[in-house]
């Protein structure tokens, strides 16, 4: 079960750094095309109708390149929560599924009869902290995200 979280972690991050890698690179680009294109529509707006007609148009350029990126972002952003969602549930239901494993049981067993209840009392109980700390965790990052959705 640990390794198919560190396996989660590994995913999730590197699936982060190729989108992050892969939007600065398209960033630059799109700066370094935008900038000379603006350039040209300066100088023939500016040839044509004067200096402030040309600051105006440059000023309605940079601003559909901004809506378009703010929808871009957005969108990613409300993709990634919805696979992050279904990766929890997927997490929850194959959880609930090993407890009810009658072999996982009968293993648990076992171990207590072999390491002894005294010595396993201090285990749980630091288990179980372990195990609330996480729901917690958990639980507040899950409040976290449904102020963002509304946004």
């Amino acid at each position: 079960m640990l390794q198919r979280l560190i396996n989660d972690v590994k995913q999730s991050t590197g699936s982060a750094l190729r989108l992050t890698s892969l939007a600065a690179a398209a960033a630059i680009a799109l700066f370094i095309t935008i900038a000379f294109l603006c350039a040209a529509a300066f100088v023939y707006v500016l040839q044509h109708y004067g200096p402030v007609e040309a600051c105006l148009s440059g000023a309605a350029v940079f601003l559909v390149v901004t809506l378009i990126a703010v929808g871009v972002y957005t969108a990613r952003k409300r993709e990634m929560q919805r696979r992050a969602e279904k990766a929890a549930k997927a997490a929850k239901s194959a959880a609930a599924s090993m407890f009810a494993d009658p072999a996982l049981i009968a293993t648990g067993l076992q171990i207590v009869r072999a390491v002894g209840v005294k010595r396993l009392v201090p285990i749980l109980v630091v288990g179980g902290l372990a195990l609330g700390l996480m729901a917690s965790r958990g639980a507040a990052s899950g409040g976290d995200n449904e102020p963002d959705e509304g946004e």
